[in-house]
């Protein structure tokens, strides 16, 4: 028992220092960024384009201001209440349109006409129907993301392994045990890309609806920076939420990802195999 327990920790203490090591070239994709900065802020001067080490010292003042972490933390909490929102209701339902074909014809003009509806368009719908309140953030990232995590989390079970399935079931395994131990692991390859994705456009939704609806957070910190012409602060505001949103995504999904895909890396020559 020891042993195996000692096997499972060394396996995600290599994982862990696998994901660590390629850190690097995102590293390297930030610094490119910062340079391409520093080129557009020496050539069109401070008050268009403000330079990246102000911009980091603006964050930096920020951070030590509690009324600033009272406006990210708003927004981090209706962003990520709306995406466990839209991934439990639009896994449920991508997994269920998987398995019967039918329903999934029936329902895919129906994701087609919300994905052609631009998010302003519900923001404005959902400002007239829930006013300035979280209801209104919450129901626009759940119509603006639910098409991309259902598609993908019906693909996935359209184009699961079927042997694999039929072979379970030679061997006894019930419904529910082929779908935890198969079905559901072999979605992983397009549903966590369609997670990844309807959790940025929730972070986007969130600070647009924000700031159309003038509902606070840091929607309403950019509309405070647009009107005093500050874009300094408009620059450190929105390297904030973008750093909200990776701190999410690597916290969250990326290590569910990971323990669901252990098979993968097992079937791998460099892999643990079991």
């Amino acid at each position: 028992m020891s042993h195996l327990l000692l096997i499972s920790l060394v396996t995600r203490v290599g994982r862990v220092g696998a994901f660590l090591w390629s850190g690097w070239a995102g590293l390297a994709a930030l610094a490119l960024l910062f340079a391409v900065w520093q080129a557009g802020h020496e050539a069109y001067g401070p008050f268009i384009l403000t330079s990246p080490l102000d911009t980091m010292q603006t964050v930096a003042s920020l951070a030590g201001d509690p009324a600033a972490w009272k406006i990210a933390a708003l927004t981090l909490q209706r962003a990520v209440s709306g995406f466990f929102l839209v991934a439990a209701v639009g896994t449920a339902l991508g997994v269920a349109a998987g398995y019967f074909p039918a329903v999934l014809r029936l329902v895919t003009p129906l994701v087609t006409v919300l994905l052609g509806v631009p998010p302003i368009a519900w923001i404005v719908l959902a400002m007239i129907w829930f006013g300035g309140s979280d209801a209104t953030v919450r129901t626009v990232i759940l119509i603006s993301a639910l098409p991309v995590v259902f598609m993908g989390a019906a693909r996935g079970i359209t184009t699961r392994d079927r042997l694999l399935d039929r072979m379970a079931s030679v061997f006894g395994a019930g419904p529910v045990r082929r779908f935890m131990t198969i079905g559901l692991r072999q979605t992983t390859t397009t549903l966590f890309p369609a997670l990844a994705l309807a959790l940025g456009t929730a972070f986007k939704v969130a600070v647009m609806a924000e700031l159309l609806a003038n509902a606070g957070g840091i929607g309403g910190a950019l509309a405070d920076a647009r009107i005093n012409l500050d874009i300094g602060l408009a620059l450190a505001w929105v390297l904030i939420a973008v750093a909200l949103l990776i701190v999410v995504e690597y916290t969250l999904v990326q290590p569910v990802k990971a323990e669901i895909d252990r098979w993968r890396h097992a079937a791998q020559p460099w892999g643990v195999k079991r």
